[in-house]
């Protein structure tokens, strides 16, 4: 049966109302708190002006907050917009203009000034007061259940707006693995379009979604172990620093509970990979490949991946082709551009602000790059636009920092190419890392037993904080342009 989302949280909540719904850090609400306090913010919004299809954008950080402002958005069928806590004024103010907002919860009051006269304005830590009644609200289809922001390689700020409405089918078995009365774990940032994703899922399957306040590695174990989760979803950075606690913290933590763990967002390391299989067991390791605009995805199992080593799988939903420059398919095992096509009748997505990538019979691409074997299974390289040409060579920076990251000394890096006069460019690596604990040459000798020696970095540069943020996004286009005036004076 079809029913909205509305609807399905109302089946939850009459089904077991005391039965806890989000918990973030020390707060937690049940699913009659849920409905309650997203009842009344709905009223509120609607008293703002929000009406069906508007867009309300949401400036949360992870918290039980964010999952009010969400539902109240699919109470009254306005679409949430969801960006980052932190995200600056100037950007935000143009997000808000492309989505033309009727409310923006959550901006910073440096922002304020900036959004449009006509946008209302509720600021982090609001709350609907009892003057707006929780009693229900007629019911309400979003047409679209999510607008994700995405700056792509261009750093020009889009709406990705999903091209499915805030309908749910109670006859399948839940996504992702995830199970009625189960429990999500989410250490990642819900601005972001996977973190966001699975954990709407997780609570309009029945799931308890347990949110980090922000990613800690120590505290993504003791979560998982005190609410006996059974699904969790991190991404390779994630995983690296888990795997570099203490054992004894590490192993000191009951993870029995645990069926599922998802990673996607960025390339996985096999050493890394290989070391999760070791520890959690293979049937429990699960990846997908796919872009937020869901045009088609990868799945593979960690049982797969021993057999195919460094895939992100077999094609799932939707179709998936290589073809070279000038669009012409290539064959199996040779490399080039992956470009994705939707097998079902409707748009999976919509740009605002932005136009894709495309070639005739409705291909479009992410600017990723990538082969297939003779099974059907998918492996990937790198952006079309970080590779770096040097010498008449393609590098792809993924690799390189694959390898940079296996040594303990490296919390994480980046690599971009900087601009040579002879060579084209350059590979340099960007490292979080003491210089006291590591020289160039100490990383150059643990490069040279990884990579070809055209791969090699050329030149180092080490930095105090992450070069990757929580949902495991680098961008490579603004570090090499913070660089490039310095590497040509």
């Amino acid at each position: 049966m079809i029913v909205s989302f509305p609807a399905q949280l109302n089946a939850l909540a009459d089904a077991r109302p005391d039965e806890p719904a989000v918990t973030c850090g020390a707060s937690t609400v049940t699913r009659a708190e849920l409905r309650s306090a997203s009842r009344r913010m709905a009223r509120e919004l609607q008293s703002l002006g929000v009406e069906l299809g508007d867009f309300v954008t949401v400036a949360l950080p992870n918290s039980v907050d964010w999952f009010v402002a969400y539902v109240a958005c699919w109470n009254i069928g306005a679409v949430p917009q969801p960006v980052s806590a932190k995200l600056p004024a100037r950007e935000l103010a143009a997000i808000v203009d492309l989505a033309r907002s009727k409310v923006v919860i959550g901006a910073p009051d440096s922002a304020v000034a900036l959004i449009p006269d006509d946008t209302h304005h509720l600021p982090i830590g609001h709350v609907t007061g009892p003057e707006f009644s929780d009693e229900p609200l007629p019911d309400a289809t979003s047409p679209a259940w999510k607008a994700p922001t995405s700056g792509g390689s261009t750093g020009r700020p889009k709406l990705i707006v999903s091209g499915d409405p805030a309908l749910w089918d109670t006859d399948p078995a839940p996504r992702f693995g995830l199970a009625e009365n189960g429990c999500l774990v989410m250490p990642g940032p819900l601005y972001h379009n996977g973190p966001g994703v699975w954990a709407c899922q997780a609570l309009l399957s029945g799931s308890h979604v347990v949110l980090l306040p922000r990613f800690d590695a120590e505290q993504t174990l003791a979560e998982i172990e005190r609410h006996g989760c059974d699904v969790t979803y991190m991404v390779p950075t994630m995983m690296k620093r888990i795997l570099r606690l203490d054992d004894e913290v590490r192993f000191g933590y009951d993870l029995s509970s645990l069926r599922v763990l998802w990673h996607l967002a960025e390339p996985c390391p096999a050493w890394l990979k290989q070391a999760y299989i070791d520890w959690l067991g293979a049937e429990c390791i699960f990846e997908l490949y796919a872009g937020t605009e869901a045009q088609a995805a990868t799945i593979i199992t960690g049982t797969e991946w021993l057999d195919h080593r460094g895939s992100v799988g077999r094609v799932s939903s939707g179709e998936m082709k290589i073809c070279d420059e000038d669009g012409n398919d290539l064959p199996v095992g040779e490399q080039g551009e992956v470009w994705m096509r939707s097998t079902r009748g409707t748009p999976t997505y919509e740009y605002l602000g932005a136009e894709p990538k495309k070639l005739d019979g409705g291909w479009e691409s992410l600017g990723d790059i990538g082969w297939f074997d003779e099974d059907g299974y998918l492996y990937l390289g790198d952006r079309v636009a970080d590779m770096i040409l040097s010498g008449g060579a393609n590098i792809y920076p993924a690799e390189v920092e694959a390898a940079l990251n296996e040594h303990e000394a490296v919390h994480s890096c980046a690599v971009i190419g900087l601009p040579h006069e002879e060579r084209g460019n350059d590979v340099h690596a960007i490292v979080q890392a003491d210089p006291a604990e590591v020289s160039d040459r100490d990383l150059l000798d643990h490069l040279a037993e990884r990579i070809a020696v055209y791969k090699l970095p050329r030149s180092f540069e080490y930095v105090d904080e992450p070069l990757r943020d929580d949902a495991g996004k680098v961008r490579r286009s603004a570090l090499r342009d913070q660089r490039v005036p310095a590497a040509n004076s």
